[in-house]
Parts: C-alpha cells; sequence; structure tokens
C-alpha cells in the first residue's frame, strides 16, 4: 500500500512481523494440544514461550532454502533446546500454518471493517434527522422528477451499507476457518480432535473439509462483500459530487481552513473526496476477479494463489478501511443548502404535475390519458404554479370537468410528501 492512503491499523495487520506473530500463535496452540494430548513431553510449550520473531533472519535462511515456512520454523527452532525443538510444527504442512493465520489476520482486518462501517451509519443517520423536515427535488434520469425528502438520500445509503455490515458480521462468524489437518488434509499424523481443540484456543471455527488449504471461496465471497461496499461509497459519492455541480449546489463537501480548490482559480471547491472514493472503488472492485481466479488450485493445492493474495489482501483492507473513514468524514463535514433546496421544489413547480394529475383523478370520472394530457400542456405553457393550475382551470370548465386545487396549498404539499417518511425511516 501506498503511503498517501494507508491506514496504520491495517498495515500493521499484514505485515510480515505480524505474519509471523500469527504462525507463531498458531504453532504456540498446537503445542499446548499435543503435550495436553499427552503426544509430545511435559514442558515442550513452555520452551518457546520466549522465543523471538526476527523477519531479517528469517529472510537470511529463506535466501538459502527457498521455502518462507522452513525459514520460519528454522529461525524459531534454533533459538530452542534440540531435545524438544523437534516438535515444532509437528505433523501439520505449511498451508495449516500460512491459512490459519491468515485467517486471523483476516479476522482482525475485518474487524476493522466493521467498527468503520458501523462509524459510517452513525454518520448517515445524523445527515437523517438533521434533514428529515427538508423537502427537496426529486430527479430521474437527470431531469427534474417529484419533490422528494432530502433524508431519503442518506437513508438510502444506510439501509444499503447496514446489509454490507450484516454480511461482514456473517462472514466473521461463520467463514472465517482455520485447519490443522496435515499434507494433504489427511489427518495421517494429528487428528480431528486435536485440530478442533488448537482452533478453539485461536477462537476458529473447523474448516469442515480442508484440501491441504482452507478453499479460497471463502475469500473471494469477502471480497465480493468488499466490492459491493465499494460500490456503495462509489453510489453515495456520485450521489453527492452531481449534487456538488455549480448549477445544482445542493451539497459542498467541507472545506477546511487553509484548503484550495485549484492552483490557478482562487474560487474552485472541488468535491475531491466524492472523487477519491470514486476512483479507489474502481481498485476495490479490481480485486474480486483475483480472488475468484485464486479459487482453483491444481489438486489439493499449489501456491498460485500465494503471491496475488500477499499483494491484493493488504490492498483490499487498507483502501476499504481508508475509503469508509474518509466517507464518514464526508457525510460528518457534509454542507446542505436547506433554503436553496427548498426553494427549488417551488420554482420547479412543474415536478407537482404527478400530485395534481391524482387529484384530478379522484375529482373526475374521465380516462386517465384525458386529464394527463390536460395537465401537461398547462404544465408546459405555465411560469409559475398559480399560472398553471389558471391554465388548467380554463381547459377543465372548457371540457365540463371538475377542478378544485383548494387543497394544494404549500403547507398541503409539504405534508403529502412528508406523511410517509417516519414510517420508511422506522422500517429502516
Amino acid at each position: 500500500m501506498i503511503s498517501r492512503y494507508a491506514v496504520p491499523a491495517v498495515t500493521d495487520i499484514w505485515s510480515e512481523d505480524t505474519r509471523f506473530k500469527k504462525m507463531l500463535d498458531v504453532e504456540l496452540a498446537l503445542l499446548e494440544v499435543l503435550e495436553t494430548e499427552g503426544t509430545i513431553p511435559s514442558g515442550t510449550a513452555a520452551a518457546f514461550k520466549n522465543v523471538k520473531i526476527s523477519p531479517a533472519r528469517i529472510q537470511e535462511i529463506e535466501a538459502q532454502t527457498r521455502h518462507d515456512v522452513i525459514a520460519f520454523c528454522t529461525s524459531i527452532t534454533e533459538q530452542v533446546k534440540p531435545d524438544l525443538a523437534r516438535y515444532f510444527h509437528f505433523g501439520v504442512t505449511s498451508s495449516d500454518v500460512i491459512d490459519t493465520a491468515m485467517s486471523l489476520q483476516l479476522r482482525d482486518s475485518l474487524t476493522l471493517v466493521v467498527q468503520e462501517l458501523t462509524n459510517l451509519i452513525a454518520a448517515l443517520d445524523g445527515q437523517v434527522q438533521k434533514t428529515k423536515d427538508l423537502l427537496a427535488l426529486g430527479r430521474s434520469h437527470g431531469m427534474a422528477a417529484e419533490p422528494m425528502v432530502f433524508a431519503q438520500k442518506f437513508l438510502s445509503f444506510r439501509v444499503e451499507l447496514a446489509r454490507r455490515l450484516h454480511d461482514y458480521q456473517s462472514i466473521i462468524n461463520t467463514e472465517i476457518t482455520g485447519q490443522i489437518s496435515g499434507a494433504v488434509g489427511n489427518y495421517s499424523v494429528l487428528t480431528p480432535k486435536i485440530e478442533k481443540a488448537v482452533l478453539q484456543k485461536l477462537k476458529l471455527p473447523v474448516e469442515a473439509v480442508s484440501t491441504q488449504v482452507i478453499p479460497r471461496d471463502h475469500l473471494a465471497k469477502i471480497v465480493a462483500i468488499g466490492a459491493l461496499t465499494a460500490s456503495a461509497l462509489e453510489r453515495a459519492a456520485v450521489e453527492i459530487r452531481h449534487l456538488h455541480h455549480s448549477d445544482i449546489s445542493e451539497v459542498h463537501e467541507g472545506f477546511k481552513p487553509g484548503q484550495k480548490g485549484s492552483s490557478t482559480m482562487p474560487h474552485k471547491k472541488n468535491p475531491i473526496s466524492g472523487e477519491n472514493i470514486t476512483g479507489l472503488a474502481r481498485v476495490i472492485r479490481s480485486h474480486l476477479e483475483i480472488a475468484l481466479e485464486n479459487i482453483v488450485l491444481w489438486h489439493e493445492r499449489d501456491i498460485s494463489h500465494s503471491s496475488a493474495e500477499r499483494l491484493y489482501l493488504p490492498d483490499h483492507f487498507g483502501l476499504l478501511v481508508y475509503s469508509l473513514k474518509r466517507m464518514t468524514g464526508t457525510i460528518n463535514d457534509l454542507e446542505v443548502h436547506r433554503e436553496h433546496i427548498e426553494e427549488k421544489v417551488k420554482k420547479n413547480f412543474t415536478t407537482l404535475s404527478s400530485l395534481i394529475l391524482h387529484e384530478l383523478i379522484a375529482q373526475n370520472s374521465v380516462t386517465r390519458e384525458t386529464l394527463y394530457s390536460l395537465v401537461q400542456e398547462a404544465s408546459f405553457q405555465a411560469k409559475s404554479l398559480d399560472e398553471m393550475l389558471s391554465l388548467l382551470k380554463t381547459s377543465l370548465a372548457a371540457k365540463g370537468l371538475k377542478g378544485d386545487f383548494t387543497r394544494l396549498s404549500w403547507d398541503a404539499i409539504r405534508e403529502t410528501y412528508f406523511r410517509n417518511f417516519e414510517e420508511v425511516l422506522k422500517r429502516s
């Protein structure tokens, strides 16, 4: 991860030092269980309690062995007396340790994602409460459509992200698994009982069938949820960017003291956070293709997945946590131009045409198409709401139709568009 987008907590989780610490946690848990089971001598686990991890020493050994797990094991066992050192890495294969350690890294990373998603949802909740009394211009096809509650924008993003939060919580509870099954997963030295005991110490579920590796569909599912989360962030970012347009100007991203919007135009306030998140969402989604490709390995396993995972997993979680943090800040600092937003509804009076049409449908027995044409003609010709209603009254009277618009006061119009929002809010 380049430093510009690095999140220290994520960087630490995916550092080589932490990776080796997690591998040692797995190996120590195995020693403790083997000792309890009476498979290895009493005191073996204690002999490894004070060993030190030295990435430099591991790298030095790997330069000769060309095998990272052997290098790791050698760097540990050379610190312990040979009669006990020989029980280190007992009965397991490399992927037992690598994959189970990676699951611990995944769990820590997903915990951070859940925390940041929770913060973002809280920020969206705050904007919902601030804007649930604000009437705004709704749009479809980029055109003025009908009035809507401005808070519904934030609520829609909130509900989508809550689904992703539920997905991540489910993943943590059910699909971050471990394995201690030995070469090709055949339990030739260890037993499922030992495996279960080791993973209980690590607070991981047992992978039901491990083929020497933990199947990579788990990872693909995690990354797929990450891709969906990135798309949710981009959806919110693009909406903010649209509302940020100079000729719309309904919201602006917070502008910090000393911030500059352009190298040559002092007046500029650009939606840089929304643009940044949009770009990063593309990168996050690209990880899904790699994760899907990594599902298919040769026979019980190969290591074609390993190099890709060393690269994309730290980036995936780093960019995801960074983007969530940045969107939370954007939502919290968002400037919502309330008076301008509601005044725009009054100026775009033709957006009330659907409300007017349905008032006329209730008052008359002619076809919907007839009334639709009359409302359309008046909306195309009028320069104000009063003129629109006046034109309608004239054309309705000419056809002997009713046209009572006394219920269309501004307060009544507002009540129409707000009256069901609390129910939508409650079910959300």
